[in-house]
C-alpha cells in the first residue's frame, strides 16, 4: 500500500475525518495548544497511535518547516472516479459547478483552487494526469484540508471529458484575459464548468474549442492579469452569487 505524509493542522484534521487510513499522528515535542490538544482526541478516536518527535524530525519528514507541529502518515491519496462524480451531480437533482484545470502546474494554485471549489460546494475539480501539478503533501497543506471534502478528478484528456460534461448538459466558461465578454454578463446558474488555464500559457487551444464562452474578469488597475487561483476564485464566487439571488 501506497502511503504519504500529509502535514498542518487542517490538512491532518480533515483526513482523520476522512475515508482514508490513518497509520500514525506524529506530534512535535511540547505541542499542545488547543488545536493540537484536539488533534490528539480525534486520533484517540479512530485508534491512531501518535508519536512524539522533535521539531527538525518533523521538518525532515514532511520536507517542510509549515507543519505548524503536526504530520499524519496515511494511505496515498486516491482520485475519484468521473463517471462516478458525474452520477452523483445527477442524482442530486442540483445545479452543477464543476472546475476544469488545463495545466495549472504550480501546487501552490492547485491547492488555493481546490479549497476554493469547497469552500463554494462545487462538485468536482479536474486536473490533467499529465503535465500538471497533481494532489501532493503540499497541495493539501495549502488546500487547508479541502482535498477530502471535494472530489477531485484527474483525467487523461480534458477535451474529451469537456464533451462528456456538455452532453450532461453543463455550459462551458473558459477564462481568457483577452476575451471582450465580461464575466459579469454571464448568466452561471445552470450546469456551470470554468476552465481555468495553465500560469502563462492560458488554455491550450484544443480545450478551447471546446468552450461555449470565453471570458475575462475586468481590470481597473495597472495589471493586466491576475493569478489563476485568484481568477478562479472570482469565477466561483460570481456563479455562487448569482445563484443565491436566483
Amino acid at each position: 500500500m501506497q502511503e504519504e505524509i500529509i502535514y498542518g493542522i487542517n490538512p491532518v484534521k480533515e483526513a482523520l475525518r476522512g475515508t482514508r487510513r490513518a497509520f500514525e499522528l506524529f506530534v512535535a515535542e511540547g505541542a499542545s495548544d488547543q488545536r493540537v490538544e484536539k488533534l490528539l482526541k480525534m486520533a484517540a478516536e479512530v485508534g491512531v497511535p501518535v508519536r512524539r518527535r522533535q521539531r527538525r524530525d518533523l521538518q525532515r519528514l514532511c520536507s517542510s518547516e509549515h507543519h505548524q507541529g503536526v504530520a499524519l502518515r496515511v494511505e496515498a491519496f486516491a482520485y475519484a472516479d468521473f463517471a462516478d462524480v458525474l452520477s452523483a451531480w445527477s442524482a442530486s437533482g442540483e445545479d452543477g459547478i464543476f472546475i476544469v484545470l488545463d495545466g495549472i502546474q504550480d501546487p501552490h494554485n492547485l491547492g488555493a483552487i481546490i479549497r476554493t471549489a469547497a469552500c463554494a460546494g462545487a462538485s468536482c475539480v479536474i486536473i490533467p494526469r499529465d503535465r500538471a501539478a497533481g494532489v501532493s503533501p503540499t497541495v493539501e497543506k495549502v488546500a487547508a484540508g479541502a482535498t477530502e471534502t471535494v472530489a477531485i478528478v484527474q483525467v487523461t484528456n480534458v477535451a474529451t471529458t469537456l464533451e462528456q460534461l456538455k452532453e450532461a448538459g453543463f455550459w462551458i466558461f473558459g477564462a481568457d484575459e483577452k476575451s471582450g465578454a465580461s464575466l459579469y454578463r454571464q448568466n452561471l446558474t445552470g450546469n456551470t464548468v470554468f476552465i481555468i488555464g495553465g500560469e502563462g500559457e492560458g488554455i491550450r487551444p484544443l480545450v478551447r474549442k471546446k468552450c461555449d464562452v470565453l471570458f475575462s474578469v475586468p481590470m481597473a488597475g495597472g495589471v493586466s492579469s491576475l493569478n489563476a487561483s485568484v481568477a478562479a476564485g472570482v469565477a466561483i464566487f460570481e456563479a455562487v452569487r448569482q445563484r443565491l439571488l436566483k
